[in-house]
């Protein structure tokens, strides 16, 4: 019974020492890592969260000043009838009206009246671009100077390419988008819903 005894004892005193020199050993690992144990390694990159890393001091949004991001809803080009390249691109980040007229149109010649006042108001705010298609260059040259629409651009669209692309298929239609790039209305709108409609959008 002793010697079971004595042999118990002996089995503990080993067993405390293998688990002091454990101890010790980790201990070592700790202090040359500089973390404790489980974490990183020194010098190893810390866990992926998935986003990409963002440089000290750089912001993540984009800079005071930067030029807006173009919405496909913008990217056309054309040519005014005074002949200069026309590039929607430069509008991105404004409300943008659209209106496509014919020149022979009677309804689009008592809006004209209505475009001619409020376009130079909203220029800066939400430009207004006349698409003019289903004429003669002639007459739709006529028509921009008989309502004096001189201020506004005018894209000439005689083959009807962006009365395509935003599906119009008769005249006088507005196209009206929002800031973020989104079609808010596309219809009629008489000249005091234009109005109304043109303000809402240099106010929001």
């Amino acid at each position: 019974m002793r010697i079971g005894m004595a042999w118990t004892g002996a089995g503990q005193v080993r067993r405390a020492a293998t688990a002091g020199a454990l101890v010790v050993a980790l201990l070592g690992i700790a202090a040359c890592s500089g973390t404790a144990p489980g974490g990183p390694t020194a010098g190893s990159a810390p866990p992926s969260t998935g986003a990409p890393p963002t440089p000290t001091g750089t912001p993540t949004g984009a800079p005071p000043g930067a030029p807006a991001q173009v919405p496909d809803v913008l990217r056309f080009t054309g040519t005014t009838l005074g002949g200069a390249a026309f590039d929607a691109a430069q509008l991105a980040g404004k409300p943008v009206v659209l209106w496509f007229w014919a020149p022979w149109c009677a309804t689009c010649a008592s809006q004209a009246w209505t475009v001619a006042e409020i376009a130079p108001r909203y220029r800066d705010t939400v430009p207004i671009v006349g698409v003019a298609g289903l004429g003669e260059r002639k007459a739709m040259k006529e028509f921009v100077t008989e309502f004096d629409l001189g201020a506004t651009p005018q894209i000439e669209d005689s083959k009807g390419a962006l009365w395509k692309r935003f599906k119009v298929t008769e005249q006088s239609i507005f196209v009206i988008i929002d800031r973020n790039g989104t079609v808010v209305h596309q219809g009629f709108l008489d000249g005091e819903a234009l109005t109304a409609k043109v303000a809402a959008l240099a106010g929001a």
